[in-house]
């Protein structure tokens, strides 16, 4: 099993920053990839961005440029630096993991962009 936490969502004007976090914990070896994904109220879950061990990333067309996904050196914790933001940033934020074609999901964290 993998435990997924996020944290550091929040209420931000337009324009404003804000990182995500996500502490993995429990059967973390080869865990691959990890990424963030989103839902908006109304709106199906989407993926934003993710990254495989190898480094290589992946992300949506609405946020490249804007938002960089990235992992610690022991491959447990992610990341999600969000600059630039929009009010159709807001979202729940999830957390994503996959091992051994197994999908574990944190349990999200709340991001507000005031206009």
């Amino acid at each position: 099993q993998v435990q997924l936490v996020e944290s550091g969502g929040g209420l931000v004007q337009a324009g404003g920053s804000l990182r995500l976090s996500c502490a993995a914990t429990g059967s973390t070896f080869m865990i691959n990839p990890m990424g963030w994904y989103r839902q908006a109220p109304g709106k199906q879950r989407e993926l934003v961005a993710s990254i495989n061990t190898d480094s290589s990333t992946n992300y949506a067309d609405s946020v490249k440029g804007r938002f960089t996904i990235s992992r610690d050196n022991d491959k447990t914790t992610l990341y999600l630096q969000m600059n630039s933001l929009k009010s159709e940033d807001t979202a729940v934020y999830y957390c994503n993991a996959q091992r051994y074609g197994r999908i574990f999901w944190g349990q999200g964290t709340q991001v507000t962009v005031s206009s």
